[in-house]
């Protein structure tokens, strides 16, 4: 049994998910600190008012990770199209690594999508992010080259789907 539970965030789960959030960005040198997307991360109650926040909490309903989930055409949505959804920004404590947050909080996406309908799921990530790499391809995903792009200058996004 998991000793962390999986819902919508609440807004009071905000600001410690946003902190989450940019914590695991930078932390673990996804983005430098003084990144402008770090305004973003950080603004979770902007992504819950315009997509769904899930938020992974443990036993103290302390939040240990975060994920943003968006239908095509929605505001948060970036790569998605119609018939298709789209999560970003997953993020998972340090310390909650290694216990299945991610994995958890990728399942919830691919349920939510299922209810939206989509039938295909898609998502951007960074060439470093490796341990994500290996949850989206352990679930099924694929690499879809024909999709990767670059949002700013110098940042290079990878693209990934899944038929559902």
């Amino acid at each position: 049994m998991s000793d962390y539970t999986v819902r919508p965030a609440e807004p009071r789960d905000h600001d410690a998910v946003g902190a989450l959030t940019v914590r695991a960005y930078v932390d673990d040198g996804h983005i430098p600190a003084d990144a402008d997307y770090t305004v973003r991360l950080a603004d979770a109650g902007g992504r819950a008012a315009d997509a769904l926040l899930l938020v992974a909490v443990d036993e103290d309903d302390e939040p240990v990770g975060t994920v943003t989930f968006a239908v095509a055409g929605s505001p948060m949505a970036e790569l998605s199209r119609e018939g298709e959804a789209e999560f970003r920004m997953l993020a998972v404590s340090p310390r909650a690594r290694g216990r299945g947050v991610g994995e958890a909080l990728v399942r919830a996406c691919l349920d939510e999508a299922r209810r939206a309908g989509a039938r295909t799921v898609v998502l951007s990530t960074q060439p470093r992010m490796t341990a994500a790499h290996r949850i989206y391809e352990r679930l099924g995903f694929t690499r879809t080259p024909e999709r990767d792009w670059s949002p700013v200058p110098g940042v290079d996004l990878l693209a990934y789907r899944l038929d559902l």
